[in-house]
């Protein structure tokens, strides 16, 4: 059975609907002597409704893995599903398309623009997709507006504290109403308070029965947020640890 066939219709006791599929991702750089092995065979279940954490040490092959799941880097052998789509198996549009419609990111760069407010930095995703620029800022709005930045929808990023920029980022990340979230070292950039804020907003956002978000860290002070934790090591998953009893099985 191929991973999209049993990815879509896998619902079990134990961990409810599987929402990323990893079966023997490989994926290495460079060729002959010089080539770098970063995912070796690499297996991983990711559920919805809850956050799964990637974490392990500098260079062991935590953004690589993110960034196949995301469709931003092609692997070499192996089987991608997300919410039973096989990833890739796309072509380079498709999988364009596919993240447009269905997978938000969130990295430790903010990576907004400067001459745009909160808002309309946070409604990109919509203008791409097509959205009118007035709708869009107005729905950017409501989703700062839920996440506390109300009172900062017309500001710009130079007026904003690395917390605030870093919460206009995931409304960036969440205003298209994603299935997949996708964060790379989200709070790396952040005091220890406003981490935690940050992992807070992401977990609720991950609280959904139809959406699943994976965060890579290295960060251990947030690793309590993680219902799955997902430890690597050289390029593989060497452990799996699960916070959610329902998952202890899985």
């Amino acid at each position: 059975m191929s991973v999209a066939t049993s990815t879509a219709v896998d619902e079990t006791a134990r961990g409810g609907t599987i929402a990323v599929r990893v079966r023997g991702l490989s994926k290495g750089f460079g060729s002959g002597e010089q080539r770098v092995v970063a995912l070796d065979k690499v297996d991983l279940d990711v559920y919805a409704g809850r956050m799964s954490l990637i974490v392990g040490p500098s260079g062991c092959g935590k953004t690589t893995l993110l960034s196949v799941i995301a469709g931003i880097l092609n692997a070499d052998e192996g089987e991608v599903a997300v919410f039973g789509e096989t990833i890739t198996r796309m072509g380079d549009r498709a999988k364009t398309r596919f993240r447009a419609r269905r997978i938000g990111f969130v990295f430790q760069q903010y990576n907004l623009l400067p001459a745009l407010t909160a808002a309309e930095n946070a409604s990109i995703p919509l203008v791409i997709a097509g959205w009118r620029k007035g709708p869009a800022v107005a729905r950017a709005a409501e989703v700062l507006t839920s996440i506390g930045m109300g009172k900062k929808v017309d500001s710009l990023p130079s007026q904003l504290s690395g917390g605030q920029m870093q919460r206009v980022a995931i409304a960036r990340a969440l205003v298209h109403d994603p299935q997949l979230l996708v964060c790379d070292e989200p709070t790396a950039a952040l005091d220890h308070e406003t981490g935690l804020t940050v992992m807070e907003l992401l977990r609720e956002a991950a609280v959904r029965p139809d959406r699943a978000v994976v965060v890579v860290t290295h960060d251990n002070r947030v690793f309590h947020f993680g219902d799955r934790i997902a430890h690597m090591d050289d390029g593989r998953v060497v452990k799996i640890e699960d916070r959610d009893p329902s998952l202890s099985a899985a």
